[in-house]
């Protein structure tokens, strides 16, 4: 395993190197993007993180390392843009988790005045909302992310909105062409590396016509973009179809 230095080594290139076990390419990649970890768990925490003092920086941490080693760049994202999904996902699950946890009272407050006492339904009111707000945000970070990779094989949501088949059946047809495509590294990789769907391979594969596959073109390489991707709500559209 030949070890790599930054200098002479793009992000990419010292990612596979420490995926394929060389620490000190990993090491530096971890030292060098603190004030990005930090930064992705801010945004999450609406509040600046003290990487020496907060814990959902340790949890950024570990979660940007976890990304190292579950990156793949054939997913069509790039490592940053992946990583900071990575993030952002591991500081909301602890936020959750540790809302859950009951907290040590102390004897000061076990003797507090009943009327100076929070309501309990006031409090999981609260933490209702908390969850709904959490996962309203969560879902549209998602979006963010799927319209940034979108435009990197030139496409809108707009333009996606657009094309997407209205009928329920065609819709389902064509995400089934979808998962055909994810399924078959040939195919995936044309659409994810080259932007573009092999109709000549395809036609082939699937009992769909070429100009139906046209027609739903757009439609069909946003699909594999998401299998491809880690997108846990936008995946919910596509359960159920093609299982």
């Amino acid at each position: 395993m030949r070890l790599l230095r930054k200098k002479d080594t793009s992000l990419d290139e010292r990612v596979a190197a420490a995926k394929e076990g060389d620490d000190d390419a990993k090491n530096e990649i971890l030292q060098q993007y603190q004030p990005f970890i930090a930064k992705s768990v801010s945004e999450v925490c609406k509040r600046y993180i003290d990487p020496a003092k907060d814990d959902e920086f340790s949890v950024g941490l570990l979660a940007f390392n976890e990304a190292i080693h579950a990156y793949s760049y054939d997913k069509g994202s790039s490592f940053l843009s992946f990583a900071k999904l990575v993030i952002k996902r591991k500081v909301i699950d602890y936020i959750r988790n540790e809302q859950k946890r009951p907290k040590m009272m102390s004897l000061d407050e076990e003797y507090v005045d009943d009327e100076q006492m929070e309501n309990p339904s006031e409090i999981k009111a609260a933490k209702d909302r908390f969850a709904l707000e959490t996962e309203a945000w969560y879902r549209r970070e998602e979006i963010v992310e799927f319209q940034t990779q979108l435009q990197k094989y030139g496409l809108t949501f707009e333009e996606l909105t657009e094309s997407s088949p209205k009928h329920i059946d065609a819709r389902e047809s064509a995400i089934q062409v979808a998962r055909i495509v994810y399924n078959d590294e040939l195919l995936r990789e044309q659409v994810l590396l080259k932007g573009r769907l092999p109709m000549k391979d395809l036609v082939c594969k699937v009992e769909v016509s070429k100009k139906t596959l046209e027609r739903n073109r757009k439609f069909i390489i946003a699909m594999v973009i998401i299998l491809a991707g880690d997108y846990v709500y936008l995946r919910e559209y596509l359960k159920g179809v093609g299982m």
